[in-house]
């Protein structure tokens, strides 16, 4: 599977994950739950972040892979 896609599918988990912290949020569950469903939101965007985001000679590391 190309890196591109599994990217991908990433962000939209992470979407996913922020929609359920909303819905969590409305339905008055416990913080602590919502805490780590945004957790899990932010750690999965930086991973993606730091596939994509160029380098100072401007190359991602997503570019060296095959």
């Amino acid at each position: 599977m190309p890196m591109s896609i599994v990217l991908s599918i990433v962000m939209l988990a992470a979407f996913a994950l922020l929609l359920a912290a909303f819905i969590a949020w409305r339905k008055g569950l416990p913080r602590k739950q919502i805490g780590l469903l945004l957790l899990l939101a932010l750690v999965m965007a930086v991973n993606v972040a730091i596939w994509t985001v160029p380098d100072s000679e401007g190359t991602a590391p997503i570019d060296k892979v095959d």
